[in-house]
């Protein structure tokens, strides 16, 4: 168990606390990073119902599958809460306040941003007590905590969970791979013949993409280490996934709309490595305890990357100029230092790392010296 006071004393428990909400319905990675708040509240409410507001995704993979989520209420789309999924039929904010406030909630949590259009929803929702983040000019709940851009995001939702009483039980993003999931990857995939390596070349935000002629570098050097390659992306990645398969020259498997999340779960499960951008499949690897490569900005490697060094090795790219037209794309963040902060392009921020860097960390990993993990 994390010791309380590495993350300050927490507030006193909130007494008959029967059902809680938290309000987290964005991205893979961003779910994954709350996980260790989640299990914070389940170990201060353990008889508390605790309800995740999410999207259509989480209510899918949280099916069946143990852990701190009881179960999921799915958020319409709304502004700045979450984008609709394909095919999703449109549906009101006022209904499903409503049906929330049926809920009875006794606290409701919002972590999921700075707060300018979720706690005016969270506030909504009828809980006896809101906490959650804030940034400025967002309105307040009843226990908040600023929200400042450069902190570690499990840090961040974990300080939150502590506002109502609920302190650290750990640090690292664990997700329960379940029957359903193994049993998915291994008639997709089959029985491996080598020991398998996954590699993820996409990204949603293309300036996080390295190279993918450099993902093809290592699949090549990784195969005549006699791994099985598998490449795996999403429908929208089909380009890149493909622009690996073809420069790496050799026999690779991609994996691109074959597995459903879960079964991607348990594809990695089954892999000695992951070597991935900075996106949600490479945080989903290190959370089934798979060992990971990751490439990361600097920026993102302060938010996002994984802790611990005994079986994940993050490559941060120091880049903070436009690649393309040389703006400091910094002082957004830091308005009161000279820069632009924001341009148009989205050009690759991790073109610095060299492919060198990686093979050697993969290859640390996937033959660890003895002692090491």
């Amino acid at each position: 168990m994390v010791t309380p006071a590495l993350l300050g004393p927490p507030a006193e428990p909130v007494p008959d606390v029967e059902r809680i909400a938290v309000l987290r319905a964005n991205a893979l990675g961003d779910f994954l990073f709350v996980l260790p708040a989640l299990d914070a509240l389940r170990s201060a409410y353990p008889e508390a119902e605790i309800v995740l507001l999410g999207a259509p995704w989480h209510a899918k993979l949280w099916r069946d599958r143990p852990g701190p989520v009881d179960r999921v209420l799915v958020v319409p789309p709304a502004p700045g809460i979450r984008d609709p999924e394909p095919g999703e039929p449109a549906s009101g904010l006022d209904d499903f306040l409503a049906a929330a406030r049926k809920e009875r909630f006794d606290l409701a949590l919002q972590v999921h941003g700075g707060g300018a259009n979720s706690n005016p929803l969270v506030s909504q929702l009828g809980a006896r007590v809101t906490a959650g983040l804030r940034t400025e000019g967002a309105a307040p709940l009843d226990r908040w905590i600023r929200y400042v851009y450069y902190q570690h995001e499990v840090i961040r939702y974990l300080e939150v969970a502590a506002l109502v009483g609920a302190p650290a039980t750990t640090i690292v993003p664990t997700l329960a791979v379940t029957d359903a999931d193994r049993a998915e990857a291994a008639e997709v995939l089959g029985p491996p013949a080598r020991p398998r390596v996954a590699l993820h070349p996409g990204a949603t935000d293309t300036r996080r993409r390295w190279p993918a002629e450099r993902f093809a570098e290592v699949a090549r050097e990784l195969v005549g280490d006699g791994y099985e390659v598998l490449v795996t992306g999403t429908a929208a990645e089909q380009d890149v996934v493909d622009r690996v398969v073809a420069a790496a020259g050799v026999p690779l498997r991609p994996q691109v709309g074959t597995l459903s999340l879960g079964g991607l779960a348990g594809c990695y499960a089954g892999c000695e490595l992951v070597v991935s951008n900075d996106t949600g499949p490479v945080h989903l690897a290190a959370a089934v305890g798979t060992a990971t490569v990751g490439i990361f900005w600097v920026g993102n490697l302060i938010n996002v990357a994984n802790p611990l060094r005994g079986r994940h090795r993050p490559i941060s790219s120091w880049t903070v100029h436009c690649p393309v037209c040389g703006v400091d794309c910094t002082p957004g963040i830091y308005p009161h230092r000279p820069g632009d902060g924001e341009c148009p392009h989205r050009d690759s921020f991790v073109t610095d790392v060299p492919t060198v860097e990686v093979l050697e960390a993969a290859r640390e990993l996937l033959r660890p010296e003895p002692g090491a993990p």
